[in-house]
């Protein structure tokens, strides 16, 4: 007999989530009678016995919740750690947060410390680096409340907090075209994350409505570090034919970038307009000021924390996701001058 089966095996083995799979053997009225069968007779069939460790640490609150964060040093994280304390500790849970510093190692290291320490739910942003999520099925199979914010993980069935990434790549792009640019780059996150496709097609999208192509066939694709954004300045600004604008995914890259026109006196705006995506500090401050697309942190961390908690509360597991609002934040970077 096959040992330590869990509800995953079990939703894996039928083709549905692992979600249904617990209402099913919880006798849920949200679950069909068939389905519901054939859960307890595959369930019998393989042996499987009910978390008892898992069950207890559900009936007996610790009043905490679990973070897991990419990086903590990023102006969005450490503003959604702001929002995911302030809804916490208005209901009084007790926050651990955990980073997984982008490597998919660390990121199962975080699950089991918030998994050991009991913690009533956890709230996570993925890692940067492309794995297969499968470490994430720990917090399902112990029925531990699960809600994804901004890096979402779409194969797993859960609540997810984002922001609305496709018209912020639209945006960005409307707004270089009102700015008269004809050759406007793309420089693209990691095409594995929802949050930087989406971009990406939004940033299409604007272009096909007024009939315009990329400035090169093949977007640059790159995990939008400072090292990333001065390579793709040298090959998008270092050959004769260069575009004149670039929508970078994140404000980190549109750094290199400006260095890398004042350099090679490249003139901003008038020559290279640039817009970037998340609204730094650091954005109003440099000069030129760099135009880019704000997405609010600590809202999303907020909204991401209500709906655990609620879940929570109400020992409910909901599959919804939330989109928050974007805005285009217009400075020198991108704002050429009215012939």
């Amino acid at each position: 007999m096959e040992q330590n089966i869990t509800i995953h095996d079990i939703a894996k083995k039928l083709g549905i989530s692992s979600s249904t799979v617990s209402r099913a053997l919880n006798n849920n009225s949200r679950i069909s009678d068939k389905t519901k069968a054939k859960v307890l007779e595959l369930a019998n069939e393989l042996g499987y016995k009910p978390n008892a460790a898992a069950t207890a640490l559900r009936m007996k609150r610790t009043k905490t919740i679990g973070l897991i964060i990419p990086k903590i040093n990023r102006h969005f994280f450490s503003d959604a750690i702001n929002g995911v304390e302030k809804y916490a500790k208005s209901k009084g849970y007790n926050v651990i947060i955990t980073q997984s510093n982008e490597s998919e190692a660390q990121e199962k290291e975080c699950i089991q410390t918030l998994l050991h320490a009991g913690v009533d739910g956890i709230i996570a942003s993925i890692a940067l680096v492309k794995n297969d999520y499968q470490h994430y099925y720990k917090i399902i199979d112990r029925e531990v409340p699960l809600v994804f914010f901004d890096r979402i993980c779409d194969e797993i069935e859960s609540n997810k907090v984002v922001v609305d990434d496709f018209k912020g790549g639209f945006l960005a792009a409307e707004h270089l075209i009102s700015q008269g640019c004809k050759q406007i780059a793309h420089i693209a996150g990691p095409q594995h994350l929802n949050l930087y496709i989406n971009r990406t097609q939004g940033f299409f999208k604007a272009l096909r409505k007024h009939n315009m192509e990329p400035f090169a066939s093949e977007i640059l694709e790159n995990y939008l570090t400072r090292e990333e954004g001065e390579e793709a300045a040298k090959i998008l600004l270092g050959g004769k034919k260069r575009p004149d604008a670039i929508f970078a995914s994140n404000d980190t890259v549109c750094l290199s970038l400006i260095e890398y026109a004042k350099q090679h006196n490249i003139a901003i705006p008038d020559e290279l307009a640039i817009i970037g995506f998340s609204n730094e500090p650091y954005a109003k401050l440099i000069s030129p000021s760099l135009s880019t697309i704000e997405q609010r942190g600590y809202d999303v961390g907020y909204k991401a924390t209500e709906l655990l908690i609620t879940n929570i509360d109400n020992q409910t597991n909901t599959h919804e996701t939330i989109v928050l609002p974007i805005k285009l934040i217009e400075r020198e970077s991108s704002a050429k001058k009215k012939k």
